[in-house]
């Protein structure tokens, strides 16, 4: 009972950059725009999305989902780290790091394996054309949404039970920006190598397995679209492909580089650079991504932005 009392009284300090004072002002600039452009472009893709008909596809509803998970994977930090910059304390509450560290997890691990499962629905859209109607169907897409959504919450629920029952024996200051499975392992005052490997095992199950697929699924529809006759066919299934490759790439790389190499003293800040990478500058990248490479998203926002003219009128 003392032990959980102390606990939630426990307060962390996030150090992330506070060795640097000169950062904190460029690092608040860029964190602020970044947030507010995930929040702006993540809604209008859910918007578009949503009210369009046209737009009322697999495709779109997986990409509805990853905003979504975008939206709130940065809620979950960005504010708190706003905040700290502006403070000279940089604290953040027990309930507020479990939080952020269930929340961030979860929504990470889930759009691990949600671009996954938007690299079949394009497999199966350009290599089986004919059986897509049939293949991915409203339930099948609700099945697969949903199976991701529950991986992601379940695996944040081990990994963040594991990692804040090591103990840390009074160590507060977390290196970091936010509450993060890595950083906090680094506080705990007894051995963490079974942990460690438990964090790898899992990031293999959720980072290098997908992506393996994912890379497998585009060489079948590199094949498949070297086949269509029409150069205009090309064009648009590289395009719709493209966009989805390029956050591929951006997220699972940085991912990747975060939690599957060696530990580094060497690369700490370098650690922390690439962590806001994925968990900032993806997220914002990502509906410019698909809104500028994306005839159909483009248009039907402009349609959207008509209609919103004559209502007032």
């Amino acid at each position: 009972m003392n032990l959980a009392n102390e606990s939630i009284s426990e307060e962390f300090i996030l150090l992330g950059f506070s060795d640097r004072p000169w950062l904190e002002l460029p690092l608040f600039v860029v964190f602020l725009v970044s947030y507010i452009l995930t929040i702006f472009g993540n809604m209008m893709i859910i918007l578009v999305s949503r009210l369009d008909s046209k737009l009322h596809t697999p495709m779109y509803f997986f990409l509805t989902n990853l905003s979504l998970l975008d939206l709130c994977y940065t809620t979950s930090t960005v504010p708190q780290m706003l905040i700290n910059i502006c403070s000279t304390q940089k604290v953040i509450s027990y309930g507020g790091c479990v939080a952020q560290l269930f929340i961030f997890l979860a929504l990470g691990s889930t759009e691990c394996l949600l671009l996954g499962v938007m690299s079949f629905d394009r497999f199966v859209a350009i290599c089986q054309p004919l059986h897509y109607s049939v293949i991915m169907h409203q339930r099948r897409c609700l099945q697969l949404a949903a199976a991701c959504w529950i991986s992601g919450f379940s695996n944040s629920v081990l990994q963040s039970t594991w990692t804040l029952q090591m103990p840390r024996c009074g160590h507060k200051e977390v290196d970091h920006f936010f509450c993060e499975v890595p950083a906090l392992l680094k506080l705990s005052c007894v051995d963490t190598t079974a942990n460690e490997a438990e964090l790898f095992f899992i990031s293999v199950l959720f980072l290098l397995i997908p992506v393996t697929l994912i890379l497998i699924s585009y060489a079948f529809i590199v094949q498949a679209v070297l086949r269509i006759r029409s150069a205009e066919g090309r064009r648009k299934a590289f395009g719709t492909c493209g966009s989805h490759l390029i956050v591929v790439v951006l997220f699972y790389g940085t991912a990747i580089y975060m939690y599957l190499q060696p530990p580094s003293p060497a690369s700490k800040d370098r650690g922390k650079m690439v962590s806001l990478f994925y968990g900032i500058i993806t997220p914002m990248l990502n509906p410019l991504i698909y809104t500028l490479r994306n005839k159909e998203v483009k248009g039907a926002f402009k349609r959207l932005i008509t209609r919103v003219f004559l209502i007032k009128k």
